[in-house]
């Protein structure tokens, strides 16, 4: 089975450093953006499995690249998770809402992000499987 690419857009060096060795320590390929015009460009080029996005980064926030990932055939089916400082009842609803997948606030434990990265690859995974073997099942 290939790595599984996860993309982090955080505008953060620090941000992007410790997600990257929470996830690679994990088994994952890593991509990383410095804000959400280059994210948009990793993501249309090399279409990971999952993207954690910051809400608050320059050029093109969050909310701004969630809604370029979605209108985009290639991009449409990422794995979009909200990593933000925000962390109000109200700010988890408005991105959820927004068609973001899953939300985590700053800070964020370690064992809680890699859970819930965990949770979506698995689920995204049966779900390739299941398009695998019903594709196989149909010759």
């Amino acid at each position: 089975m290939p790595a599984i690419s996860i993309l982090i857009a955080d505008d953060f060096d620090d941000t992007r450093e410790l997600l990257r060795l929470l996830l690679e320590a994990e088994g994952y390929v890593i991509r990383e953006a410095r804000d959400g015009r280059e994210a948009l460009a990793v993501a249309r080029d090399q279409t990971p499995s999952l993207a954690l996005i910051d809400i608050s980064m320059p050029s093109l926030d969050g909310w701004g690249l969630l809604k370029e990932l979605r209108a985009d055939e290639r991009t449409r089916s990422i794995i979009c998770v909200a990593v933000t400082a925000f962390a109000a009842n109200q700010d988890r609803q408005r991105a959820l809402d927004a068609g973001f997948d899953a939300y985590i606030s700053k800070p964020f434990r370690a064992k809680e992000l890699i859970d819930l990265v965990k949770k979506f690859v698995r689920k995204d995974d049966d779900a390739r499987n299941t398009d695998r073997a019903v594709g196989e099942g149909a010759s």
